[in-house]
């Protein structure tokens, strides 16, 4: 039997997904290409109601590691006002050279940004971290891509979010149980409408 370690295997993928997750969230992708699918045609008033630019916005990264610092490469371009926190600060050079703000905590940066990407590990700290109250400081209309573990969020929590307005849009690639139960395979990343 072999055994390989695989480490940094993906790590270039995962950030390009969280990129593409957070555009199809702001942009609000999935409901517009809804509307062009189900209603048969283009009106691009309603196709367009909830579309945004990434331009301006205040984007944050919880965890910085491999995958981290590369979804913040990859979103400087996109003229953002990075933000990141983690338990190891970057080197002052780095924070420099991409414009970003550190937080000490997730509810200081989860408060401060419109957009949230995580991908720290799961332990003990971190299970349930995104709860009611955590969601609760979150600006109004904001989303949340978790390329991380599932458990990172507490689904119903999330889901009560949506509902209520404070989150304008969820995506994640990750579930608790991995792999998920067969009736939510293939569920696509939800949006308020």
């Amino acid at each position: 039997m072999t055994v390989a370690e695989i480490t940094y295997s993906n790590s270039i993928s995962v950030s390009e997904h969280a990129v593409m997750q957070i555009l199809t969230l702001v942009h609000d992708y999935m409901s517009a290409h809804e509307w062009v699918t189900t209603k048969k045609g283009w009106n691009i008033a309603d196709a367009v109601s909830r579309n945004y630019d990434l331009e301006g916005m205040d984007v944050g990264v919880l965890g910085s590691g491999r995958i981290g610092q590369a979804v913040l490469r990859r979103l400087k371009p996109f003229d953002v006002r990075l933000h990141y926190s983690d338990v190891h600060r970057l080197p002052e050079e780095v924070e420099e050279e991409l414009g970003l703000t550190y937080h000490p905590d997730a509810r200081s940066l989860a408060s401060s940004v419109d957009v949230l990407s995580i991908h720290t590990p799961l332990h003990p700290k971190t299970q349930n971290l995104f709860d009611d109250e955590l969601l609760g400081t979150m600006r109004r209309g904001a989303y949340i891509v978790n390329t991380a573990r599932g458990l990172i969020v507490d689904r119903d929590a999330v889901v009560r979010a949506l509902e209520s307005g404070r989150l304008a849009g969820y995506a994640g690639d990750v579930w608790y149980p991995q792999p998920p139960p067969p009736t939510t395979r293939g569920a696509p990343c939800r949006t308020r409408r």
